[in-house]
């Protein structure tokens, strides 16, 4: 029978990867993979985590299964994190977490939960969205729909034609939000727009499902859940997924959370028992060894405090990135104006250029991104962004 297998065309992004491996190019960047890097183009393990993990292998005595649902502590640990002491306290057994093999697989298993408990609802995405939230909801067989998120000649949110179309949701539906550092865009909603959302889900009673990938990576730990935690405090019912990928770079141990809160205990008592037989069937149990050391590093006042640092230094150095990046397109006189970038938060923007620019910039200069101009500002260092700014000037013709 697999003689008759059809290959699929390669992932874009892994695609470019492998093109930008093989090219030969010594000033070649590539601004397509979603990972963070330091200033020498490297994915470094922190300094917290490393610590963490050697105190781990000292002291750990079984390689045990920790359950589908996953660690208890480490599942208090994420909600506390994400939600915040007062709240996860008032909410009580209104909310439940379980562990999950990193966002992604907690987005899956959110996808096979609403599928069983509402298999006619239809998940609305932003236009634009990441670009595996579609493959990864439509897996689990559920409906997708898009509402207005992104104006790409404004570079701005279209909040206004986004509130229409939330308006118009039918109950039962729901809306997945970015909750901070908006992929692939970096624009983000604002406090009020936030509230605008709230009014209107409890208004017309869709569901919100929030995907929260990068917190601590747009403006800080707090601030970056100030949204999440507005919804969290007034719906009656709110999914949340969360990830330890980019603010623990703990990429490759796939740890992240899937927090829901629900009406009153009982709901919550019945959705984890579904969530546990959706993991089972999934894959069994998740895996620990991520789990452990977010766990030891937010126990352990030293670690944390490191974490923190470490933390804040990437998010820093992102937004200066931002700022570096728009001052030397200025001073290149490049007649494209680029200055949206330094108002969007996260790793991630658009260059706002057209596909065949961006062609040019990948067959002519060795400059690998994905064809809707989205790059990562964390591959920008000193070593290449004179590069790259030249390069832009070349395609723009702004010389």
């Amino acid at each position: 029978m697999f003689q008759s297998l059809t290959p699929l065309p390669p992932d874009p992004i892994l695609g470019l990867s492998i093109a930008f491996k093989a090219d030969a190019n010594p000033n070649k960047i590539d601004l397509g993979m979603g990972v963070y890097r330091d200033a020498y183009g490297n994915t470094p393990v922190m300094s917290a985590v490393k610590k963490a993990e050697q105190m781990i292998l000292k002291s750990q005595s079984t390689k045990a299964y920790v359950g589908p649902v996953g660690a208890v502590d480490y599942n208090d640990t994420i909600a506390r994190m994400v939600l915040g002491d007062a709240l996860a306290n008032q909410l009580g057994k209104r909310r439940m977490t379980v562990q999950t093999p990193g966002g992604t697989g907690g987005l899956r298993l959110t996808a096979d939960f609403i599928r069983k408990v509402n298999p006619d609802a239809t998940v609305w995405v932003s236009d634009p969205t990441w670009a595996n939230h579609s493959p990864l909801i439509s897996a689990a067989g559920l409906k997708i729909q898009k509402y207005p998120y992104y104006n790409y000649e404004t570079h701005s949110i279209r909040f206004d034609e986004m509130a229409e179309c939330l308006r118009k949701i039918p109950k039962g539906d729901l809306v997945l939000l970015h909750g901070c550092c908006h992929n692939p865009s970096g624009a983000d909603l604002s406090r009020e727009q936030w509230q605008v959302i709230r009014d209107l889900a409890l208004e017309t009673e869709f569901t919100v499902f929030i995907d929260l990938a990068y917190q601590g990576l747009g403006d800080g730990i707090e601030e970056d859940v100030n949204g999440t935690r507005l919804l969290a405090e007034h719906l009656p019912e709110l999914l949340i997924v969360s990830s330890c990928s980019k603010n623990f770079g703990l990429y490759r141990e796939r740890t992240g959370a899937l927090t829901i809160i629900c009406q009153n205990e009982g709901s919550a008592n019945t959705a984890t028992t579904l969530i546990a037989a959706a993991a089972r069937a999934n894959y069994s149990m998740p895996p620990d060894h991520g789990a452990s050391i977010v766990q030891l590093v937010m126990d352990n006042q030293e670690l944390r405090s490191e974490w923190k640092h470490e933390l804040a230094e990437m998010r820093d150095r992102i937004n200066r990135l931002r700022s570096l990046l728009v001052t030397r397109i200025k001073e290149a006189d490049i007649n494209d104006d680029f200055s949206f970038i330094e108002r969007e938060k996260g790793m991630f923007s658009f260059l706002g250029i057209t596909g065949d620019q961006v062609q040019s910039l990948i067959n002519d200069y060795s400059i690998y991104l994905v064809n809707s101009s989205r790059i990562n500002v964390a591959s920008i260092n000193d070593n290449n962004i004179d590069y790259l700014v030249s390069s832009l000037a070349a395609i723009c013709d702004g010389n």
